[in-house]
């Protein structure tokens, strides 16, 4: 992994800021503290970069910036606290579906229990509730189980047995015996190291990963003029000391991060747990970070003029989307266990051995 810095990616870096901080915030103290959905205020910025060109191959008409790209512009809308108008889009496209559709039941992964499909005559009937990114989307595409196995499934906005919720943030989707057949499964979410899933995860971790960035940001500025007893906060060990180790927990993650978008593009074979690891990881450090970014700002943290009270929503809401941390780590420890197996049954050599001159 090449880590001098990319030229194009400070580039894109930038513009994205710049484009960004020209989206309106919500910075009321109730309700949604953001817009989803491929006609969320976000997607202007990302249609005049051209972002939905940057994953995709040159073979296609696309940039192939690969998944880096994606995670970087995922990162930056987190990091300026906005919907997340991107990833939708992107996952469809992984999985040669149509663009403007809304995901649904993704927090449920990787058990799909969300949303139930029961068998019927010529196809399922899906029954359950989900948070869906924009209940105005044309087309759903619900995560649920199927013979054993993770898929996404069209739904349609005019499908019988489908009743909007649109009165909670994060929006609910009921499902009441809805039909679906096997035509309207658009793909399968399986465990591969490169697949549509692994690849969401990455987009997701780095949206984490943004919020907790962005969250940070705000508390560090602003300890660094308050004063309290003539001193400022920042000076302050006990305000000080949690902040230098949120800033560990960022860079740790955004290594992680990163580094899984670099093997998906790079070296596929390697890929192994790195998406649900960076996952779980950004999950945990965006909670972390919030928290302690709002401990740092003391009463002032859920004023509208700091609007840290969008990061700690967001992060309450996005931080099990696509697999539950306590989940992925489980599906990361199960993968160590059975290396070390095939390792001590001299089928497969541990990692440190291989590295070995």
């Amino acid at each position: 992994m090449d880590l001098t810095p990319d030229p194009l990616v400070i580039e894109l870096r930038k513009a994205l800021r710049t484009g960004l901080a020209g989206v309106p915030a919500r910075m009321e103290l109730h309700g949604a503290p953001v817009a989803d959905g491929a006609f969320g205020p976000t997607r202007t910025v990302l249609d005049e970069l051209g972002a939905s060109d940057f994953e995709r191959p040159a073979s296609v008409g696309g940039l192939d910036l690969g998944l880096t790209a994606g995670v970087l512009v995922s990162e930056e809308l987190g990091r300026a606290a906005r919907g997340n108008s991107y990833r939708a889009d992107a996952m469809a496209a992984g999985m040669g579906a149509p663009a403007g559709a809304a995901l649904a039941g993704l927090e449920a992964l990787p058990v799909g229990s969300g949303v139930t499909a029961t068998p019927r005559a010529g196809g399922w009937e899906l029954t359950g509730a989900a948070t869906v990114d924009d209940v105005s989307a044309g087309t759903l595409l619900v995560a649920t189980r199927t013979g054993g196995e993770s898929v996404l499934v069209a739904v349609e906005r005019g499908a019988t047995g489908r009743i909007r919720e649109s009165g909670c943030w994060p929006p609910v989707v009921r499902f009441e015996a809805t039909p679906v057949t096997a035509a309207d499964v658009v793909g399968t979410l399986d465990d591969s190291p490169t697949g549509p899933l692994a690849r969401a995860r990455l987009r997701q971790a780095a949206y984490l990963l943004g919020i907790a960035d962005g969250a940070h940001q705000i508390a560090v500025g602003y300890a660094g003029f308050r004063r309290q007893s003539g001193t400022r906060l920042r000076d302050l060990p006990a305000v000080s000391f949690p902040l230098a180790r949120a800033m560990v927990a960022l860079r740790a993650t955004r290594a992680a991060v990163y580094r899984g978008a670099w093997l998906v593009d790079s070296e596929p074979d390697a890929v192994g747990t790195a998406p649900v690891m960076a996952l779980a990881m950004a999950a945990e450090t965006a909670r972390d970070v919030v928290r302690l970014s709002m401990q740092s700002c003391g009463v002032r943290a859920m004023t509208a003029e700091l609007g840290l009270h969008r990061y700690f929503r967001l992060a309450a809401a996005e931080s099990a989307r696509y697999g539950d941390p306590a989940a992925l780590w489980r599906l990361v420890g199960a993968d160590r266990m059975r290396t070390a197996r095939r390792a001590a049954a001299g089928t497969e050599l541990p990692v440190a051995a291989t590295a070995r001159p």
